[in-house]
């Protein structure tokens, strides 16, 4: 029987910046559906911002993180300006259960799980209870949040050293502290506590058992509003630095069969027994010794890491996220997603190139881009915010650049090509990790997909760097100074004698100058012009029979770039001898 068509939006406002923003207008446009960006002060040259079909201002300046939290002033922007479809991106408020609410209360459709499913699984705690619940193994640890000192080294104690500290709420490695001895578990849970109340409002901690060498496999879920759930295979995230992702790599490499499908079916578990209806991750650890894996959280959101997934399936998981808002089911044909028809095909890789020093600690790098290259041709996708020649690399938001991804048939050939990749860059003006990716991706363990999340703790050789020479911006520089202010070791010693010779050193022949006062201005054109009036002397113009010549000397002197000392000072300087000696011009240009 004929149903009803389903839900479909005209308008969608992305509630974030930068790539993941323009990653969504890109997905949206395709679907017909009209894109809204929204951007702080400090973000109004952001390119993000003129991606989009309509772009308003949130926040006040001086607030660059609170104008993307802002739950009340978004929603109301949105339904002002007739949005009917909010996309979170990550981050941010991506796992807000109050702005997904906030959306609903005003008739605007979350793209992300429902309310309910976000605050189930905003708690890790609550998170390993369900995994529990529905029979997935589950690293040792508390059930709670450790309430008093005490309980936590009795916990500590009876796990064994080395254990894990881990904020209850958000995640991105912070409020993560790993401790190896007891003299330090007081200490650490402290510092824990403090950067999990910064960062999320919330400083409850908890502790697990720490496994010394892991991989970290992470399984993308699709879920609809019917109840279907689908995965879409498994990424393997196990390169981090400070418990924060550095490169992804879809499917895990050299992960046993059975290990793999055994992850597949706990993570759709947990996904039912979550209740999960949109595009969510679920975590594990593989212990490589003990040849067990074991839950560590969801996401209930999209990832960073989503495009290695994308490149492998040919599923575009943005795309879905936004039908299945709009009510779809997964196996609609507009959809597609059916278990039986997803597969995965060859690798990729994905390298975070951020504006980072690594010479010197990661420390982030901000400035103008002087220069910026990127790389392309096949296999090779990439994701970025403002990166071009110009941009201006702010210290308010992530160091992410760019986000690119390459894949191959073989593990091998999605590698070279990265190499490749990575290599083609030239990026100036700002520090990147371009040196230490490139060390990474070449290591021989990588390449033999033999890593866990202690491979960096264990490479010092990935943190040793050659020096880049910068060949090209150097010349430049020596050109334009040699240019504009003469090579100083010419005959004649300095700047000024060598400005007056040649490149033999010989002094330059100069027309003669009177330095007397000018000479009295001939009659010119501006005379003839206050004469006639303006239709007199267009008329004037159309009868002359000789060439009126018009000079664009002083206009080319103040705009090049290499001749900017043409100064206004230096050009009122030689006005009224060009006027005496250039009367006959018809007419003179500058700015």
């Amino acid at each position: 029987m004929p149903t009803e068509p389903l839900p479909r939006f005209k308008k969608l406002l992305v509630a974030n910046r930068s790539e993941i923003a323009i990653r969504v207008f890109r997905s949206a446009h395709e679907l017909g559906i009209r894109t809204v960006a929204i951007y702080s002060h400090e973000d109004r040259f952001a390119l993000h911002r003129f991606k989009a079909d309509e772009a308003y201002r949130v926040g006040n300046p001086g607030e660059p993180i609170r104008a993307y939290l802002d739950v009340p002033g978004i929603v109301a922007l949105a339904k002002s300006v007739g949005v009917d479809a909010i996309h979170p991106g990550y981050g941010f408020l991506s796992e807000n259960a109050t702005f997904a609410r906030a959306c609903a209360e005003a008739g605007i459709q979350f793209v992300g799980p429902r309310p309910e499913v976000l605050e189930q699984l905003g708690d890790k705690v609550t998170a390993r209870g369900i995994a529990q619940k529905a029979n997935v193994p589950v690293l040792s640890g508390g059930d709670k949040p450790v309430a008093s000192i005490e309980e936590a080294k009795e916990l500590a104690a009876k796990l064994g050293y080395p254990v894990i500290i881990k904020a209850s709420m958000g995640g991105g490695g912070r409020g993560m502290r790993v401790v190896h001895s007891a003299d330090k578990l007081e200490e650490s849970i402290d510092s824990a506590r403090r950067e999990a109340g910064t960062a999320f409002g919330v400083s409850d901690v908890f502790l697990e058992k720490f496994v010394q060498r892991a991989k970290h496999i992470e399984v993308q879920l699709i879920g609809d509003r019917h109840g279907g759930l689908v995965h879409l295979f498994e990424r393997d995230c196990s390169i981090q630095r400070r418990h924060q992702k550095v490169v992804e790599l879809a499917p895990a490499p050299n992960l046993p069969d059975h290990v793999r499908q055994g992850i597949l079916d706990a993570a759709l578990s947990v996904g039912r027994a979550c209740g999960i209806d949109n595009a969510s991750t679920v975590e594990f650890l593989y212990d490589t010794d003990a040849k067990k894996f074991y839950f560590i959280e969801v996401n209930p959101r999209i990832q960073v890491e989503h495009t290695v997934t994308e490149q492998v399936t040919g599923f575009d998981i943005v795309r879905s996220q936004i039908m299945i808002a709009g009510g779809y089911r997964l196996d609609d044909p507009a959809v597609g997603l059916r278990q039986a028809d997803i597969t995965a095909r060859g690798f990729a890789i994905q390298c975070r190139v951020t504006t980072e020093d690594p010479a010197n600690g990661f420390v982030p790098d901000y400035g103008r881009l002087s220069a910026y290259r990127s790389s392309g041709g096949p296999g090779i996708r990439l994701d970025a915010g403002t990166a071009n020649p110009g941009a201006v690399i702010t210290p308010f938001y992530d160091s992410l650049l760019v986000k690119v991804s390459a894949s191959g048939l073989r593990f091998e050939d999605a590698a070279r090509r990265m190499e490749r990749c990575l290599q083609e860059f030239r990026v100036r003006g700002v520090k990147t990790n371009i040196p230490f990716l490139l060390n990474l991706i070449n290591h021989p363990q990588f390449l033999a997909g033999d890593v866990t999340t202690r491979f960096l703790d264990e490479t010092p050789q990935l943190f040793q760097f050659q020096g880049r020479r910068d060949r090209a911006s150097k010349l430049l520089a020596y050109i334009a100074e040699v240019v504009v202010n003469g090579h100083p070791e010419i005959r004649g010693g300095d700047k000024e004698k060598g400005r007056q010779g040649d490149k033999t050193g010989r002094p330059v022949s100069t027309p003669s100058l009177s330095l007397s006062p000018p000479l009295a201005k001939p009659r010119g054109t501006r005379d003839t012009f206050k004469e006639l009036g303006a239709a007199g002397f267009a008329k004037w113009t159309r009868e002359q029979k000789r060439l009126l010549i018009t000079d664009t000397t002083m206009r080319d002197a103040h705009q090049s770039l290499i001749a900017t000392r043409m100064r206004t000072a230096d050009m009122l300087a030689i006005a009224d001898r060009y006027a005496a000696h250039h009367a006959d011009l018809f007419s003179l240009e500058m700015w």
